[in-house]
């Protein structure tokens, strides 16, 4: 169990940055106080996505942990995951096709006030903003910034979580600005307490 408090965030995953054993970091992410993991290995293919999604959903469920799938709707269906991340294009498509039956929750990541808005319009229930801060993830692009994420909070009636160089440190800052939370990716593969 971590020392540290993660409430209030969500992992993100990239296997890529994960310098020890991927499943060894989902557990001890799923053993702190952490909001949700999201599975975003998209890269994979559908059957090896779903292979390692069996994985991760049964560590979160021994640990009382909301699993998020990322992209792979029909994966999530398949394996009754009512969690689906999904991008933009993508959630808007599906829908439009009716296809989101089943999700509880539906996020999908924005980077306007436009997107937001046709986020909630086409069934969103959560939104994930940025890049808020500078971030390796995003190397070269310049943070949106806090103006950017009020700006979202304020327009839209979903929840936001910031994501882009946040870190446990500065969580209060993008909560203060209107987020729910805070959303990391290279940090929650590399910590460890």
């Amino acid at each position: 169990m971590s020392s540290r408090s993660y409430a209030h965030m969500m992992a993100v995953t990239n296997r890529h940055l994960c310098d020890r054993d991927f499943l060894e970091q989902i557990e001890f992410l799923a053993s702190t106080d952490i909001d949700a993991i999201i599975l975003r290995e998209k890269d994979m293919t559908p059957d090896e996505y779903e292979h390692l999604a069996k994985d991760v959903l049964m560590i979160c469920h021994e640990h009382h942990k909301k699993c998020i799938l990322h992209s792979f709707a029909e994966v999530a269906a398949k394996l009754n995951c009512e969690n689906i991340h999904l991008p933009l294009p993508v959630l808007m498509e599906l829908s439009e096709k009716d296809a989101l039956e089943g999700f509880k929750h539906i996020g999908t990541s924005v980077h306007s006030v436009e997107d937001a808005l046709a986020a909630e319009k086409a069934g969103a229930t959560c939104l994930t903003a940025g890049h808020i801060f500078d971030t390796d993830c995003k190397k070269g692009l310049p943070g949106r910034g806090l103006t950017f994420l009020e700006n979202v909070c304020h327009r839209t009636k979903l929840p936001v979580y910031a994501i882009g160089g946040i870190t446990p440190e500065n969580l209060e800052v993008v909560r203060h600005a209107g987020a729910v939370g805070g959303c990391m990716m290279s940090l929650s593969m590399k910590i460890r307490e």
